[in-house]
Order: C-alpha cells, then structure tokens, then sequence
C-alpha cells in the first residue's frame, strides 16, 4: 500500500512496509535542484511526514527525518562530541537547554541518548516547533518540554537556569546581531559550575566552506565579494538571494576568539575545555572519529597529519567544524 503526498514542486511517495515502517520516496520536478537524499526509511506516521514536507518542503524531506532516525547522522556527532569532553553520568538528573531545537530532531536525540535528564528544546519558528513537537509525541519522551522564544534575541520568560546549554548546529544561523545579543543571555542561563556546548558549527577559518555553498577560500572574503562568488559558483545558492538569507542558512560559521568574546565575565568566567574522553585528546581527534573510516582512509589520516601539524607550529585548532565546550567557573570579584 503507497500513499502520494501533494506538493507543488515533487512527486512524494510513501509505501507501507510489513514490518510498520515505511519507505519514502522524493522526485523533484526540477532535476536541477539540489536534494541530499530522494530516499528514506522511517518509523513516521504519514501524518508526521506530510507535516514535514509541509514545513521543509521536498528536498530536505528525507534530510530531516534522517537527522533523527539515522543514528550514524546528528546522533553520531552529537554523541560522540558530548562524550568526548564528559561522561554520560554527568547528565543524570540534570536539566538540558536545546537551544534552537528547530524540527526537534537534536531534541529528540538528547532525549534518547540520556534518558534520566529534562530536555527543554526552545525554537523561534513556530512551524519548525510544531514538527517538533509532534516528532515528541511519536516517541512519547516524558522527559521533554519545548517552548516558543519570542525573538530571535530573547529568551522565554521563567526559563530557568542549567547544568548543559547545547547549541547543536544552531550557532552559524543567528544573525550577527543575534549573536551579540543572545550569547551573554544564554551564558546567564547556565549555572555555576555548568557547561555551554557548541557542536557542529562550521569552523570560520577553515579554508573550505563545507555548509552552505561548498566552496574554498570564500570563508576569507569580504561580503560583498562572498555573496557574487557564491551566487556564480554554488549549485546550492540561487542567483538571487540576498546576503541576510545566505547568513540565515549559515554561511559564516564562527571562531573560538568569537565565540569567548560573547561570554561575559561578570557572570562566570568561560573555561574552554580540551576533550579528555574515549581516548581523544584535542578537537582534532574529534573531527577524526567522527568521519566515514571507509571513504577515502589515506586521504582522511594525511588531512589529519596536517591539522595537527599546523596546530603544533600555531595553536590553531584548523578543523571544518566546532566542537567546543566552555566551563563556567567562578566570577571574577
């Protein structure tokens, strides 16, 4: 039994399996777009997925039911980059913030991955919000609550303060106001003693920009000249978008210096902190566990010879992606 999904710009198929799962098929009615993935397998009720398609559209249908349901996707990273600076113990009874949960599906992960924890996913867009909530009901998490922020630069009232804020491949979307303007708030929501946790968030200065238009050195160009590079030379960037929509997709990833900057002092000072766990010793061994040991080794282990040779001769840590994790000590007097 197959039912079709409506939508103007693809052919959406979703076929009943005899085990209670189902096969999703996407067909774009323009081959020239870019989709990630035509094909999933998910536990959805069809509901679930047509509100998905309403919200993402076709091509990142597949995209967003595989950030949850694929474990070897937003779980493997967030997983193991958590892990990598604590143990799961530390999580047992204590309150997580996900902040810019989105569609829920970092959300969901967390609540999987520590089950003895309260989740609470905050998100600014209202139908991102609704998928998310209906991705909670399918599981059941009792352990989850999601809120609404107001605006992009506030927080909901009555949040509360906690022992992880988690900003999961959230931070390259805040505009730079956004940024200035939330990053001390969220750092006021953590405890003494607590952790703010940035993971997957494109690294600014690595020389291949690896989120948004997949195009070396347009990370070290001005904006005006980033915006014509990416407009020309990225199948994934429309000859017509503006600055701002690129920003919001998350173009500019971020720094370190960047990021310690936002965290102001007088409400604890931000310790970074070295991975430490599962035999991982800096955020290079990180990024190196996390990749595909299948595709292309040699390629993978000589890139990783020369992130850590440029870190022995600079310090910097040249990795695509941040994972970073700040302690918050006590404040200066």
């Amino acid at each position: 039994m197959s039912t079709a999904l409506e939508h103007p710009d693809a052919q959406v198929i979703v076929e009943e399996l005899s085990n209670g799962r189902r096969n999703v098929k996407v067909t774009l009615l323009n081959s020239e777009s870019f989709m990630p993935y035509d094909r999933c397998q998910t536990s959805y009720p069809v509901e679930l997925i047509r509100e998905i398609l309403g919200v993402k559209g076709p091509a990142w249908l597949c995209d967003e039911i595989m950030r949850d349901e694929d474990p070897g996707y937003v779980q493997k990273h967030l997983e193991r980059d958590l892990l990598a600076y604590f143990e799961r113990s530390d999580f047992e009874g204590k309150r997580i913030l996900d902040f810019g949960c989105g569609s829920g599906a970092s959300t969901v992960v967390l609540a999987r991955i520590f089950p003895e924890a309260e989740i609470v996913g905050i998100e600014l867009f209202g139908d991102l919000l609704s998928v998310a909530r209906k991705r909670v009901q399918h599981y059941g998490f009792p352990h989850v609550i999601l809120k609404r922020t107001p605006c992009g630069t506030e927080l909901p009232e009555d949040l509360g303060r906690f022992d992880f804020v988690i900003l999961s491949a959230v931070y390259e979307h805040l505009l730079p106001h956004e940024r200035r303007a939330i990053m001390p708030k969220l750092w006021s929501a953590v405890r003494e003693g607590g952790h703010l946790f940035i993971n997957q968030t494109p690294n600014r200065l690595f020389p291949i920009e690896l989120h948004t238009t997949m195009l070396p050195l347009i990370n070290y160009l001005p904006e005006p000249l980033a915006l014509a590079v990416a407009r020309r030379f990225s199948r994934r960037v429309e000859r017509d978008e503006t600055w701002e929509t690129l920003l919001r997709k998350g173009i500019r990833g971020a720094t370190v210096r960047e990021l310690t900057r936002l965290l102001p002092e007088d409400e604890g000072r931000p310790l970074l902190l070295e991975p430490s766990k599962m035999g991982l010793r800096d955020r290079i061994d990180i990024w190196y566990s996390t990749t595909n040991p299948e595709r292309m080794p040699a390629i993978k282990v000589l890139i990783k010879f020369w992130m850590k040779a440029i870190k022995g001769a600079t310090g910097i840590t040249l990795v695509p992606d941040l994972s970073l994790a700040f302690k918050k000590t006590m404040r200066r007097s």
